[in-house]
């Protein structure tokens, strides 16, 4: 009987370590979660990458870095008519913000970056289309591809971004809002609910940049 019970508490044990192990600490229990946590702690390179966009062509990290504080990003295509409807919407909110700390003299150095991952349709004149459907502001908001469907690849794979082929033209694929820093770097990743706290950390973040 005690044979049994102490085996059974070092069973316990064990299992106890190993979900403290696997979940940091019990921190999160998700993969997605840990991913998050693993961004929080080591931010994530942006690959360099070429994008183009109605502006023009240029790369991926000096796009970033025009801003000089802080970008948040997410990744879109225009024909969209689900999750892609809420993550415009987000962003026009977030734009109507970043607007209003213009008009009170408080500008932060904060932009959004909306990127397509439809090569096939998402061409600058689409993109352009799309930006002004959704009444953006080019000066905050700007709306990028990458055309080499290599490059693009690689990007998605870097910063965790599944975009699946549905068989009809559209697409499944996650939804986050991804905050880089001015060196081209991914330090946080937030749910579509969590847009304020988003802002937030960019503001903060806009702030803390030289």
């Amino acid at each position: 009987m005690l044979r049994t019970a102490v085996a059974s508490a070092l069973l316990l044990l064990g299992g106890w370590a190993a979900a403290g192990w696997l979940t940091y600490d019990f921190q999160v229990w998700t993969d997605e979660g840990a991913r998050r946590l693993q961004v929080a702690l080591r931010p994530v390179e942006a690959p360099p990458v070429s994008v183009q966009g109605p502006a023009g062509s240029s790369h991926l990290a000096a796009l970033l870095a025009e801003v000089g504080g802080a970008t948040i990003v997410n990744f879109v295509y225009t024909r969209c008519v689900t999750v892609c409807l809420s993550l415009g919407g987000g962003f026009q909110q977030l734009q109507a913000a970043l607007q209003a700390d213009r008009a009170a003299g408080s500008a932060s150095r904060v932009g959004l970056l909306s990127i397509s991952f439809d090569n096939a349709r998402d061409d600058p004149a689409a993109l352009q289309a799309y930006a002004q459907r959704l009444r953006a502001d080019p000066a905050l908001w700007r709306f990028v591809r990458v055309p080499d469907t290599a490059q693009q690849q690689h990007l998605l794979r870097t910063l965790g971004v599944v975009v699946t082929p549905d068989g009809r033209g559209d697409f499944e694929h996650n939804a986050a809002l991804l905050v880089f820093d001015a060196r081209a770097r991914m330090v946080r990743i937030f749910d579509l609910a969590e847009q304020q706290l988003a802002l937030d950390f960019a503001r903060h973040l806009s702030a803390r940049s030289p």
